[in-house]
């Protein structure tokens, strides 16, 4: 059995889910869905990070208990991912026993072994970020992300002695190249690692605030949240004794933004080295949003798009297909509901989805909506034969790399590809010559096989439409990997004619009299030149 293990960021809830925390979540779970229709055993893992100042803040703002303002917001980021089509297999809440067990337990252990310690400590305390920062990281006095700059604060601490873990992470980061992606952060990272980079204050004193998971031996402080939250990778398996971490953990991948890389980075692969823990076994990393003004999203901008109003808008497959094709995974991008529309209107409406209305209004026209039986296949359909049995493993390939936008880019090349064989098969023309039956029955079912591996490849990214297009094409519902060429759609079976992506203006198939016309069947598209 061949694990994979994916997690999303373990997302602060002090506020509602914004583009970026959709754009993470949807990538790790098209992964998971790929990886699960190649026949991986998956567990997907996202969650909510309940704890510390800023929730209790917000709570109090709210004159609600901490408790009670981290439940509802929990549920915000549940019902959002379900409208997302995310469909994470544990979602995992800071605030669980279970979790909190975990915590207290790895706690016991480090300070058993001498990694934790108590120590006064006076520095510059970012409040938006809950850590201690250093000068240098300061731009105009305060942290880039940060509103409000930080504070003074002089109080005890217990301390993590990550400073002794500084040679191992440079060492494993020098001997792992693959470890960071993009390759831009892992050395990022490395740059860090050159110089000293202290000890990590993991708790804070009860009397400044009392909303976390106590320390075990001391009910005077609390576990500082990022401590807290990242152990939220390892308490949903079980650690340390359960079957599931076994399983799973080797294969961990951690799909995270930029912002958080040096947590993921520094204090979470010290806590894992001075736990026994091995190293996660990649860490994919995000680029920035960027509003179309080119500015990172922000709400006080307001230059951001809204993922739950621009799925109603556009629709949720079509919001998960531009988000993985209009940002490379690493990179900063803009996201606008201007791309987003052109994204809809170009790719999926005007290529995909005028292929399968087309294609579903010949195979109506022409065979009585019955999937027609193929005859001799000439060097045209060898091409598009070979091509889809080449594409499931280049696929996931490049979905293992967590290039999820160039893999389905391969995929709409072969949807090009199928559009241009239907111009130079042009069946409108077949079908009026009586003698060239045998060669429209194999074309059109060519071009129906075609959709079929089209809709299992897609399938992960819109799981919706995808699923659709199977039941327009008379095909089972529930999608293959790497189906072999002739076992997609069964001639005899019923297809339906459909419009897969509308656009505004649709233009109904029964007013069409010229099949020559159908490229016009998706929803308002002028018809093609090469198929008039």
């Amino acid at each position: 059995m061949t694990y994979r293990y994916i997690t999303t960021p373990i997302y602060y809830v002090n506020d509602r889910p914004h583009l970026g925390h959709a754009y993470a979540s949807v990538h790790a779970d098209i992964m998971a869905r790929y990886l699960r229709a190649a026949g991986r055993q998956v567990m997907l893992v996202t969650g909510a990070d309940e704890h510390g100042e800023k929730i209790a803040k917000a709570a109090m703002r709210n004159n609600e208990a901490p408790a009670a303002f981290a439940e509802r917001h929990a549920r915000t980021f549940q019902d959002a991912w379900r409208r997302l089509a995310v469909e994470p297999d544990v979602f995992v809440r800071t605030t669980a026993p279970a979790h909190a067990r975990v915590v207290s337990d790895c706690l016991a252990r480090l300070y058993e072994a001498g990694e934790i310690y108590l120590a006064e400590y006076e520095g510059l305390y970012s409040v938006g970020q809950e850590r201690f920062v250093t000068d240098k990281e300061l731009v105009d006095g305060k942290l880039p992300e940060d509103r409000e700059p930080p504070v003074l604060r002089r109080e005890p601490n217990y301390f993590f002695r990550m400073e002794s873990h500084r040679a191992w992470m440079r060492d494993l980061l020098r001997d792992t190249p693959d470890l960071i992606q993009p390759a831009q952060y892992r050395n990022e990272v490395l740059n860090l690692l050159e110089a000293p980079i202290g000890d990590l204050s993991i708790s804070r004193p009860v009397s400044r605030l009392d909303w976390g998971i106590p320390i075990p031996w001391d009910k005077g402080h609390v576990t500082y949240v990022w401590f807290d939250a990242l152990l939220s990778y390892v308490s949903p398996l079980g650690y340390p004794d359960g079957q599931a971490f076994a399983d799973y953990w080797p294969s961990a991948r951690h799909v995270i933004g930029k912002d958080i890389l040096r947590t993921h980075t520094l204090f979470w692969l010290g806590m894992t080295h001075a736990l026994g823990i091995a190293p996660y076994r990649r860490l994919h990393v995000s680029g920035h949003l960027l509003g179309a003004d080119g500015r990172k999203m922000s709400k006080s901008l307001g230059n951001g798009v809204d993922p739950l109003e621009a799925a109603d808008t556009y629709g949720v497959d079509a919001l998960r297909y531009a988000l993985i094709r209009e940002v490379s995974f690493g990179l900063d991008g803009i996201i606008s509901n201007a791309v987003i529309a052109q994204r809809l209107t170009r790719d999926l409406a005007d290529d995909l989805g005028n292929l399968a209305s087309r294609t579903l209004a010949m195979v109506t026209k022409y065979r009585g909506g019955t999937i027609p039986a193929p005859h001799r296949h000439d060097a045209a359909e060898q091409a598009i034969v070979a091509r889809a049995a080449e594409l499931p493993a280049i696929v996931l390939a490049l979905v293992d790399d967590m290039k999820v936008g160039r893999a389905v880019e391969h995929v709409m090349e072969f949807v090009t590809q199928l559009n241009g064989y239907v111009a130079r098969s042009a069946p409108w023309t077949l079908a009026k010559d009586a003698g060239a039956a045998a060669r429209l029955d194999t074309v059109l079912h060519t071009l129906l096989e075609g959709l079929y591996s089209v809709s299992n490849l897609l399938a992960p990214v819109m799981p919706g439409k995808m699923r659709e297009l199977r039941s327009l094409l008379g095909a089972v519902v529930a999608p293959g990997w790497d189906v072999p060429w002739g076992r997609g759609v069964t001639p005899g079976a019923a297809i339906s004619a459909g419009i897969l992506f509308r656009k505004p203006a649709v233009v109904d198939v029964s007013d069409i009299s010229d099949v020559s016309d159908i490229s016009a069947v998706t929803s308002g598209t002028p018809a093609r030149p090469a198929a008039a």
